[in-house]
């Protein structure tokens, strides 16, 4: 076997290398994969590279550090190389996973019910009531089944010796399968063939695990269960990983908002009504998720939400208080306590530990800080890992101090030099590098115990020689590969066939906060698109000279204060002679005016981020490019239209998404609506500035007003000729057939409208069947006698209703389908 793609790969002797043995050669297992890579051009390679960029960055996987300079578009990070483990080391692992997974849960049930573990000393009371993770509230609660932890999660190293030793365990709402999967599939079509000959387990039926878990616990009263995934929102660090397994899991993704409890049960707030929910996936931390019991200043959480649990009304996945076991002080008294509630040896051991809090282990600590690293003992505690060795003199006294002078507070752990995964070389071409890795595993609860992932998220230091590992410290992923000892089927959570069952069960909740997003989100996208073409025509004319200028501008800028797109000059200044250009830059490029066109992106880009789990990578690519617009503010006219008519394509993108991408439900009709609305309201008023102003200014306007209206190639088509005031107005207010015209947004909305009620159940606004007959019963003859002036001023106030009307259904729509503050009268179709 060639071994040239080794030849400058290091073999460190005091650590385990995932890829090498002892003596430089490829292990047994990866050796397939090494001869792989051996043939594979550095060209390849490198394209297979930026595939995964390209991929990670379409589908929009980020991982959000706070105060990142990136915020909320960090791009997470995946290496191009997998880890690979063989089925003989994974079985031991996985069956210790399994019962390190019983043991958690089983400590949660004593904690929270008889507290035997404390009263027979094999835990110290300090350990438990000492930390805030201890809830109180939660003493006595039983969950559905009795289980506790249905999601299970713990960090692990190797050893110099090749013995595995759980770092931490994650028990309050691991996060990180998600991104395991996301970096499944990316992976397996980044090295297909590699991936299909050396066998590699799936993952799908794990996360069939998940969902059949959930499914078979909840307290479902002979319901069909419906199983919420409860997510903070998206400024969440791992925001992306709750829309993917919501849209993977078939799970509604919720926020606190979405749900309420009434008579001891949660309920979804859908656009439907009140929808029971069974089983609460939670990615929210236990303190903030019920403000009434727990943490009284959280917006986030459900009021009641406990109560429920105490009715065992619904199941918590995982219940509250189970962050009680993030604390790195229970690790040293784990092997007893898995004798006393197992009856059997700890098989997967901790790192060896001593909490601070025993005078014995802090005489040890202190003899031993060399060769120790000191940690919080507690997970609400804010501090970096800090190594012993790397303090002397004043700085190890005052370290030595202050555990001293609160020994509770910390945990000091052996100092494991982490063993070796390989990465691929960023700067040479097929050079190979080691890096220090955690690979993190995962369990999830079933009926017949606790399912393993064959696989999981690990995690690989950017640096050599970094001791710790963490995603917020700029850390790689690896897909972790675990190889079969026989072929493998294809797995998948997609049914091969559907039956009717299928057909009629399998409608999605739609909460009302994604409805009233998708209604703003296309009210949003109507106004930008809008508010372009209003300012390009400003801007296209305030260069220009001459009379027609000087009286075609004041209407265009009056439509602009109306609409709120420019600021409206001060009555009370005196000789107020504003300056345009600056005004007009600000209301292109600046969010901070509430009106400008940045402002709206940033909103439209808000209210997008809410629905995140529903909209396409390629919706996701023309907002990401809208947002963009954000962070290059114009200088002059040139870059300001240019930004405007990127702008107006991307709104053009969006609506063609919206039209052609989205299924036809629910959430659709809003977005739909909220456009039509908005496009109603911005026509209606542009057309009652023109016809408000003296026949001579209006007679100037007709141009920019087909040309904000985007219509004038229809005008021009039809009549040849420069436009007239009479087939203007009728093609911008009458004609049913121009998707600009307010016509046509009446005719279309009252559609939409009576959809909704055909659908969802609600009384029809009728504000809009008023405006239509009025608009329909107005005689456009008028324009051609004497009293066209009076026609012009009847049209404005008619349009001015219909402006209104436009404002009054909307606000319908929020108190109809948007607020749930009288929902019991609707509750009944769902019993």
């Amino acid at each position: 076997m060639s071994q040239e793609i080794l030849a400058t790969y290091p073999n460190a002797p005091n650590r385990f290398d995932e890829l090498i043995d002892a003596n430089g050669e490829p292990r047994q297992h990866w050796a397939p994969f090494v001869d792989r890579l051996e043939f594979l051009p550095a060209e390849t390679l490198e394209r297979r590279r930026r595939f995964i960029q390209d991929s990670i960055e379409a589908d929009g996987v980020t991982y959000n550090v706070y105060q990142d300079p990136a915020g909320q578009r960090r791009h997470w990070q995946l290496e191009l190389l997998p880890l690979v483990l063989d089925a003989e080391e994974w079985q031991p692992l996985s069956e210790a996973l399994s019962q390190r997974a019983r043991l958690m849960n089983a400590i949660l049930a004593d904690l929270y019910g008889p507290q035997s573990l404390i009263a027979e000393g094999l835990i110290p009371p300090a350990l438990v009531f000492g930390q805030h993770a201890y809830r109180w509230p939660c003493q006595g609660i039983v969950p559905p089944g009795g289980i506790f932890l249905h999601h299970y999660a713990a960090d692990l190293a190797r050893a110099p010796d090749g013995g595995w030793w759980v770092l931490g365990d994650r028990s309050q709402g691991p996060s990180g399968s998600g991104y395991s999967l996301q970096n499944r599939l990316i992976l397996s079509r980044t090295f297909p063939d590699a991936f299909r000959d050396l066998q590699v387990t799936p993952l799908a039926d794990y996360f069939r695990s998940v969902q059949e878990g959930l499914a078979r616990f909840a307290p479902t009263d002979g319901d069909a269960p419906l199983a919420v995934l409860l997510t903070p929102g998206p400024y969440n660090e791992t925001y992306f990983e709750h829309t993917f397994l919501s849209r993977y899991l078939g799970f509604p993704l919720v926020e606190g908002q979405d749900l309420t409890v009434r008579d001891e049960t949660v309920y979804l707030k859908t656009l439907r009504g009140l929808r029971r929910v069974h089983a609460i996936y939670r990615r929210l931390d236990d303190d903030f998720c019920d403000p009434l019991e727990l943490r009284s200043d959280s917006a986030l959480g459900i009021p009641g939400l406990l109560r429920a649990a105490r009715a065992g009304r619904v199941l918590i996945a995982n219940a509250l208080g189970s962050g009680l076991l993030e604390t790195g002080a229970l690790l040293g008294f784990l092997p007893a306590i898995a004798q006393r509630l197992l009856g059997e040896p700890l098989k997967l051991p901790s790192v060896a530990s001593w909490w601070c809090g025993e005078e014995p282990a802090l005489e040890y600590v202190i003899r031993h800080f060399d060769e120790l690293v000191i940690k919080p003992a507690f997970p609400s505690m804010r501090m970096e890992a800090i190594f012993g060795h790397q303090h002397k003199g004043e700085s190890r006294r005052k370290l030595i101090e202050r555990i001293e002078a609160q020994p509770h507070a910390y945990v000091a752990q052996e100092w494991v030099r982490l063993s070796q995964a390989p990465v691929m070389s960023h700067r040479h071409k097929k050079r190979i590098l080691p890096r220090s890795f955690v690979m993190r595993l995962f369990a999830t609860a079933t009926p017949d115990g606790y399912s393993v992932m064959p696989g999981g998220l690990t995690r690989v230091s950017p640096r050599e020689g970094d001791e710790v590992v963490s995603m917020q410290r700029g850390g790689l992923s690896k897909d972790t590969w675990i190889r079969a000892a026989a072929p493998v089927a294809k797995n998948t959570l997609l049914k091969s066939r559907l039956g009717v069952i299928d057909l009629i069960c399998s409608g999605t909740e739609i909460p009302s906060r994604v409805g009233e997003n998708l209604f703003w989100m296309g009210r949003y996208s109507a106004r930008c698109e809008a508010s372009a073409r209003m300012l390009r025509a400003v801007m296209a004319r305030t260069g220009d000279i001459g009379d027609e200028a000087s009286e075609v501008l004041p209407l265009l800028l009056q439509t602009c204060w109306n609409l709120g797109i420019l600021p409206a000059p001060d009555p009370e200044a005196d000789n107020q002679e504003p300056d345009l250009e600056p005004a007009l830059l600000a209301a292109v490029s600046d969010p901070a005016i509430p009106g400008s066109l940045a402002g709206n992106l940033s909103r439209l880009f808000f209210a997008a981020s809410q629905v995140r789990e529903r909209l396409s990578s390629d919706n996701w690519h023309a907002l990401n490019r809208l947002q963009a617009m954000l962070n290059k503010p114009s200088e002059d006219f040139e870059e300001a239209l240019e930004t405007l008519d990127e702008a107006m394509q991307e709104a053009f993108a969006l609506a063609g998404f919206a039209m052609d991408d989205m299924t036809r439900d629910e959430g659709w009709g809003f977005l739909v609506i909220g456009r039509r609305i908005e496009r109603l309201a911005v026509q209606s008023q542009a057309l009652q500035t023109v016809l408000r102003a003296d026949s001579h200014q209006r007679e100037r306007a007709l141009d920019w007003l087909l040309e904000t209206g985007n219509s004038i190639v229809t005008y021009r088509a039809r009549y040849r000729r420069a436009p007239e005031i009479l087939p203007v107005v009728h093609l911008l207010a009458f004609d049913a057939t121009n998707p600009h015209a307010v016509a046509f947004q009446l005719e279309n909305l009252r559609r939409y409208l009576f959809r909704n009620t055909r659908m969802l159940g609600q009384p029809r606004p009728l504000q809009l069947d008023i405006a239509a007959d009025h608009l329909h019963a107005f005689d456009l003859t008028r324009f051609e006698g004497r009293d066209h002036e009076a026609a012009s001023r009847e049209l404005a106030e008619l349009l001015a209703e219909i402006e209104s009307a436009a404002y009054e259904v909307s606000d319908e729509l929020h108190r109809q389908y948007f607020s749930h503050t009288a929902q019991a009268a609707r509750m009944g179709g769902w019993q």
